[in-house]
């Protein structure tokens, strides 16, 4: 069932936030090569502002060679090394102070056939053009009104922006139905067992400039989104204290915040997609 309602504030701002999930890198990067595999990807000169000594001190070598007819970084190393020295890289990018916040979390690294070859941690990510995966949970009311959060302004990114009921990582440690009931607890704290009607809803693709690493990085990333209902007389409450508050919105109230920036990017397309727009 289509929930689209025509509004010309929302409609142009869907056309924007569509042009801006899709944007080619601001700067050219060169691919990232690990035992072989096409990886990730960095810009063009940067690994020239690093110090390299945690990676020579593992005997990794870092090379700048041909891959497929184009210059690439290769991380020469044993099949079996690929989490370690990717590690290692990420280790001197944030000895650096180039890369994004330190998670001490893992998200799974794939080759282009979407094969794990490895683990690196996540506030490497950016800045190595590594693709990650993601989940969103759009929650409604029995009276269909929409459950959405206000994330903490500690949060590292978009502080003080609305969001849908859940967003977060999958990663490396789960599968995606077990990203979404983690997330689902800590943000929201909801059993997804306790959900009615959960179901996939589709999904949205990022590939578009990030400022990690001082605007070198870039976010490829794919986000699941699921819809079920909050039973009445259940509501959510944040657990990991990373959501400042949450509320209920109707769907025409809920566009035209959207339409007025109020939302992450990333919650407003989930939106749309959920309103069939």
């Amino acid at each position: 069932m289509s929930h689209a309602v025509q509004n010309p504030s929302f409609e142009a701002w869907l056309a924007g936030a569509r042009e801006a999930a899709q944007r080619p890198p601001a700067q050219p990067r060169q691919a990232l090569v690990v035992a072989g595999q096409v990886v990730g990807s960095m810009v063009e000169g940067f690994l020239s502002q690093i110090s390299l000594c945690r990676l020579t001190d593992k005997r990794y070598q870092l090379l700048n060679q041909e891959h497929s007819g184009a210059a690439a970084w290769h991380l020469d190393v044993p099949v079996d090394a690929t989490t370690d020295a990717l590690n290692t890289l990420a280790a001197a990018l944030r000895d650096a102070g180039l890369c994004g916040p330190w998670r001490d979390e893992q998200l799974a690294v794939c080759n282009p056939a979407g094969e794990v070859v490895g683990t690196v941690e996540r506030g490497a990510v950016r800045v190595l053009g590594i693709a990650t995966r993601a989940v969103h949970l759009v929650g409604l009311a029995p009276d269909g009104r929409m459950w959405v959060q206000k994330r903490s302004m500690s949060k590292p990114n978009n502080p003080g922006l609305w969001d849908t009921l859940m967003g977060g990582m999958v990663s490396a440690a789960d599968s995606r139905p077990q990203a979404l009931a983690r997330e689902t607890w800590e943000e929201a704290g909801l059993r997804v067992e306790a959900l009615h009607g959960l179901r996939h809803g589709g999904h949205v693709d990022f590939s578009r400039p990030s400022r990690e690493g001082g605007g070198a990085g870039y976010m490829r990333e794919r986000i699941d989104w699921f819809c079920a209902q909050v039973p009445g007389g259940m509501e959510p409450c944040n657990q990991d204290g990373e959501v400042e508050r949450f509320d209920l919105l109707p769907l025409a109230a809920l566009r035209a915040q959207v339409a007025q920036g109020l939302f992450t990017l990333e919650a407003g397309l989930v939106i749309a997609g959920f309103l069939g727009v």
